[in-house]
C-alpha cells in the first residue's frame, strides 16, 4: 500500500521516559523531512481542526548501540532519509546545541540513542534485520 516505510529505532538501554522523548523527537525529524508522508488535517463532528497525522505506520523497534550503528551504516549506503539523536544531545538545551553535539560525534563510532529511517520496505527491512520491534 506505501512505497516505503518508516522505522525507529530507540536504544534498549535508556530509561522509558527517555525512549519516548527520543521516539517524539525523531518522528519530527521525519515529518519535517517528508510532507509526502503527512496525511490531511483531522476535523471532528463540531468543525474543531486539528493537526495532520503520518499518513502511514511507524515502526518502533529497540537496538542496542551496535545495531543502531549498524542500521546507520546501511542508511547510508542506501541513501535513506535519517534522523538521528545521540546521547551527548540529552544535555544540550536547544536545536543549535543539539547539532553541535552532533557535529562533534565520531561518524564511524557515534553514540546513537536513536535514528528514524524512511525507505523502501527492502531497505527497511535490511537495516532492522534482527532487532524486535518495542515491546
Amino acid at each position: 500500500m506505501f512505497d516505503t516505510r518508516i522505522a525507529i529505532l530507540v536504544r534498549d538501554d535508556l530509561p522509558m521516559w527517555q525512549r519516548l522523548n527520543v521516539t517524539a523527537f525523531l518522528a519530527t525529524g521525519i515529518a519535517g523531512a517528508a510532507p509526502d508522508a503527512m496525511g490531511a488535517p483531522y476535523v471532528d463532528a463540531a468543525g474543531h481542526r486539528y493537526a495532520s497525522l503520518c499518513g502511514q505506520p511507524i515502526l518502533v523497534f529497540e537496538s542496542s548501540l551496535a545495531g543502531l550503528q549498524a542500521a546507520r551504516r546501511i542508511g547510508v549506503e542506501r541513501e535513506m532519509l535519517m534522523a538521528p539523536y545521540v546521547f551527548a544531545m540529552f544535555s544540550t538545551g536547544h536545536d543549535e546545541a543539539n547539532r553541535q553535539a552532533f557535529l562533534a560525534e565520531d561518524v564511524e563510532n557515534m553514540d546513537l540513542v536513536g535514528l528514524a529511517l524512511r525507505g523502501s520496505k527492502k531497505a527497511i527491512d535490511k537495516a532492522t534485520k534482527g532487532l524486535r520491534l518495542h515491546p
